[in-house]
Parts: structure tokens; sequence; C-alpha cells
């Protein structure tokens, strides 16, 4: 299976579950990097979001696509499609 989707999140944070949430739904396959305990990734999802330190951060190969809203405001616009290749 395909995982071009890359999403960083943590365990407590309710946008990151809305933002998987989503992407089940639409049958997008995903990676998950939960950045929790693992200062590492934490520091690289800030690199590769342009200094974005909220949780998720969403990235389509090495398009960043941004936070929760900005994955929503994609369906909304019907620019989900996209994401399944």
């Amino acid at each position: 299976m395909n995982k071009n989707v890359m999403i960083y999140t943590s365990s407590l944070c309710g946008f990151c579950y809305h933002a998987k949430s989503l992407l089940k739904r639409k049958s997008i396959p995903y990676k998950e990097i939960d950045v929790d305990l693992d200062y590492e990734k934490r520091n690289e999802m800030v690199k590769r979001s342009n200094g974005r330190t909220s949780v998720p951060q969403i990235f389509f190969k090495n398009h960043h696509i941004g936070g929760c809203d900005d994955l929503f405001k994609l369906e909304k616009d019907n620019g989900l499609e996209f994401l399944k290749n």
C-alpha cells in the first residue's frame, strides 16, 4: 500500500484524531509519526513545516499540506483525491 501521506501527531491531540479520521474515511493511507517523546522527530517536523510546532503537521511526499484545518479545507475544496496517488 502506497503511503505518500505522512502525519506528525501527538497522542492526546483532538485535531490529530480528526485529521486521521478524515484520511481513513477517504481511504487515504498514511504513515503516522508520534512526536510526544521523540524529540528528533519533533525537530524534523518543525524543520519540514517551516517552524510550525503544533500537531498535526501533514505532508504529501515533500509537499507540506499543513494542519487539521488545512486538510479539512482541502476536503471542502474536493482536493483530497490527489493524496491517494
